[in-house]
């Protein structure tokens, strides 16, 4: 069993971008700037922004924090977006889900402009992905592909399920598994909570994405021998052994699970790494891409 390490791969990533950075500078051009737009103070979404501000310090992007109050208005943030879709300086940005009830998500995505859109949840960006087109693909996605790459993971031919359907992870993730590219070329299967015999699925699966939101819901005994296991989930579980009180799981119970893999990721340390490095990467296309 190999354990597919998100952190190693994700600080090589860096170390790339940051070398392009360091070349941009020395031409005297212009460094890629990220924004990010908090609003309210979830304290998972709070702890993520501030983790992307570092990740543009260690890289060498110019990075803005607009952190809004929780009562800021659907208007204020519109406003917001208007503002920086019209910011030159500004090469992508993205507005931090949840966002709180009495905004509207999908208003609030449609009014970023697509070329801006390095989280890749416009449907400009997304209709482009489908078409296998340049587009900004979700970071989370875009993570796992390039992990499958870079540990020259065979996928052609394989049968890959993708267990989840959210417009984030699992439908993007399930269409670019069956593109014609390194880590594509899949027969894709995508699973929910309406499929039916689901363990039947996955015990005939050699890739198995699962993105559900249920912690340790995949388990040994659904899983054949020599599987690929990539684990999206992340979920606080309480534990009253653990200093903070809780323990990270993901969608898979990796004891049981890594005993019969050939690979599989951790949780912490494998998508999530990919996830903050991918947004970097889409950062700096976004400012080739406008050039």
């Amino acid at each position: 069993m190999t354990i597919l390490d998100g952190n190693k791969i994700s600080n090589d990533i860096k170390a790339e971008i940051t070398r392009e950075v360091e070349l941009i500078k020395s031409k005297g051009e212009k460094v890629p700037h990220l924004a990010a737009v908090l609003v309210g103070t979830d304290g998972a979404s709070m702890t993520y922004v501030n983790s992307k501000v570092k990740d543009c310090a260690m890289v060498g992007f110019d990075s803005t924090l607009i952190d809004l109050p929780e009562e800021t208005t659907q208007e204020k943030l519109l406003k917001v977006i208007h503002d920086l879709n019209t910011n030159d300086d500004i090469d992508g940005f993205i507005v931090q889900l949840p966002l709180p009830g009495h905004i509207d998500e999908h208003e609030v995505l449609m009014a970023i402009n697509p070329d801006k859109d390095v989280d890749g949840f416009h449907p400009t960006n997304v209709g482009k992905m489908t078409l296998d087109l340049p587009a900004f693909i979700s970071a989370t996605p875009y993570g796992i592909l390039e992990l499958l790459e870079r540990y020259n993971i065979e996928t052609s031919g394989k049968h890959v399920v993708v267990i989840g359907r959210s417009h984030i992870v699992g439908r993007p993730m399930s269409i670019l598994m069956s593109q014609k590219r390194k880590a594509g070329n899949a027969t894709v299967t995508v699973a929910h909570s309406r499929t039916v015999n689901l363990k039947s699925i996955t015990q005939q699966a050699d890739i198995i994405i699962a993105a559900l939101g249920i912690p340790e819901f995949l388990r040994g005994d659904m899983v054949k021998d020599g599987v690929i296991v990539i684990d999206v989930g992340i979920t606080r579980i309480p534990d009253s052994t653990k200093k903070r009180g809780y323990r990270l799981a993901g969608d898979v119970h990796f004891e049981s699970v890594s005993a019969k893999s050939e690979y599989i990721t951790p949780v912490p340390g494998g998508v999530g790494p990919m996830t903050r490095a991918m947004l970097l990467k889409n950062t700096l296309l976004a400012r080739k891409w406008r050039l």
